[in-house]
């Protein structure tokens, strides 16, 4: 009867040690592959940022020098000077800062009444906005394109939208198109469904008028989503490219993502310029998402909880 005991404490000693080994093993290969994961990740931005400050003759030199022989400014400089950069910088920051507003406000205003709003065709035009949000956006170009050239009194129009070239060559143009994305209006309203509708009920026995409960009572509440919808319109409006470069026809509005194209001409590329502009490009992105990076955790923790 001894023999039994002995064997089974025995195995109830190996299991757990055997369960802590493989446990043990399970982590270090999943951090391996995470380490991996990153540096493949990683090295890109990391060739970008020693590119820049590399000279022309070690840029594409055999073998690769992951580190310059000396570090060299000349990059920055020809990004600056070969292309009126600080323009071009100053041109997609007000398109992009004029997107975030509008979205922050028509975003806000649509998804609160998606959310706390009832009235006859919440649903029906709520499912209109989602499968908006699945047709793909160079789908809709053209037709926003014969919008906004043909926009009534706007731009030498006339009433009917001919003789001119509305919105063409203009901020506008640019920012009108987005600004009211289905994106925003979607996040704020699965934002505003998390928030509870006492609060508005007793502003309204109050007298309080809509806007006012929407503006003073519930829009504060939504920094988190507020910061996080900041970041993701600024990002999409700093590096949108293609529908700025077909609106926009005079070089003085050109943005920086339509500058750094400069950098490429007769099938060649200057990439030391093209790394150091690409650099510069990505610092207000970098410093919003610094600066809202507490927002933008609360903003993704608490969105999308109800439906």
């Amino acid at each position: 009867m001894a023999q039994p005991i002995i064997s089974t404490s025995a195995a109830s000693r190996t299991r757990p040690a055997s369960v802590t080994v493989r446990r043990t093993l399970a982590a270090a290969v999943f951090y391996i592959v995470a380490i991996v994961i990153a540096i493949c990740m990683f090295l890109p931005f990391f060739w970008s940022l020693i590119t820049s400050f590399k000279p022309s003759e070690e840029i594409f030199s055999v073998p690769i020098s992951w580190l310059p022989s000396r570090i060299t400014f000349e990059h920055y400089k020809a990004a600056f000077t070969t292309v009126p950069f600080g323009l071009y910088f100053y041109n997609s920051f007000v398109l992009a800062a004029a997107g975030v507003l509008c979205n922050l406000f028509f975003g806000s205003i649509s998804g609160y009444a998606f959310a706390k709003l009832d009235f006859k065709l919440n649903k029906p035009l709520f499912r209109v906005l989602l499968a908006a949000m699945m047709i793909p956006g160079i789908v809709t170009m053209i037709p926003s394109f014969y919008v906004l050239k043909h926009f009534p009194l706007i731009g030498g129009n006339d009433l009917m939208g001919d003789g001119g070239n509305g919105f063409l060559n203009s901020f506008w143009g640019i920012i009108l198109p987005g600004a009211s994305g289905s994106f925003a209006v979607f996040f704020m309203r699965q934002f505003f469904l998390t928030l509870p509708s006492d609060m508005m009920e007793m502003a309204r026995i109050e007298g309080c008028p809509e806007f006012r409960i929407f503006w003073n009572i519930y829009l504060p509440l939504t920094k988190p989503a507020l910061a996080t919808l900041s970041i993701f319109t600024f990002q999409a409006g700093w590096n949108s490219f293609l529908w700025p470069m077909i609106i926009l026809n005079d070089p003085d509005k050109a943005t920086i993502q339509m500058g750094l194209q400069a950098f490429s001409y007769n099938y060649q590329t200057d990439y030391g310029p093209m790394m150091a502009g690409a650099l510069i490009a990505i610092l207000p992105i970098l410093i919003l998402f610094l600066l809202l990076q507490k927002y933008f955790v609360q903003g993704i923790a608490f969105t999308g909880t109800k439906g």
